[in-house]
């Protein structure tokens, strides 16, 4: 019979060494991703939209969280504070993709006109501003022009981002064994 007690996370006992190669896990995700994207851009020539390139910042973001997280002391309290910062950049993330998606899925006459690039409005605008206008969109933003089972890509970030988030909630309350012997009967 399940019960609150059998369904609780905090029955997962690994060990120090298995954490930090958890907490690797999202580092190497988030890079892979990022290598992809580069790849993607650099050899098949296809240029990343502004929002693609806000969504490239959130997984540099949380790759590095994870990161600095693997080289720390697994103390409650810092992984509490690692895990809440992953959470934010990871529903930031959340909510830049999930607005690209929107953008895709516009009517083709609902669809904003085509702005200037990242780097021109960086250079002539507050930065503010400049994360209004784009969060706002663009026409280039709206065209799908690479999908992998029928999905375009926002949507797979979305989703991977999804996943991210997940995983830290997860991730936050694994209980990690000081000794290398893990026996959760004894």
């Amino acid at each position: 019979m399940l019960t609150y007690q059998s369904l609780r996370l905090t029955r997962c006992i690994v060990t120090k060494n298995q954490f930090r190669l958890l907490t690797l896990l999202p580092f190497l995700i988030c890079s892979g991703l990022i290598a992809y994207a580069l790849y993607v851009e650099y050899v098949q020539f296809l240029m990343p939209c502004n929002l693609c390139i806000l969504q490239r910042v959130v997984y540099i973001a949380i790759g590095i969280l994870f990161l600095l997280a693997a080289f720390k002391p697994t103390l409650y309290w810092g992984r509490k504070l690692t895990g809440v910062l992953a959470l934010l950049v990871s529903a930031v993330g959340i909510a830049i993709s999930g607005r690209h998606v929107w953008m895709q899925g516009l009517p083709a006459d609902q669809v904003p006109d085509c702005g200037p690039s990242l780097q021109m409005m960086m250079d002539s605008s507050p930065l503010w501003d400049v994360l209004k206008k784009v969060l706002n969109g663009s026409g280039n933003c709206a065209d799908i022009q690479w999908q992998f089972i029928g999905m375009s890509m926002p949507t797979w970030s979305l989703i991977m981002f999804i996943g991210l988030f997940l995983f830290t909630l997860i991730w936050m309350f694994l209980r990690v064994n000081a000794h290398e012997n893990t026996n959760p009967t004894t």
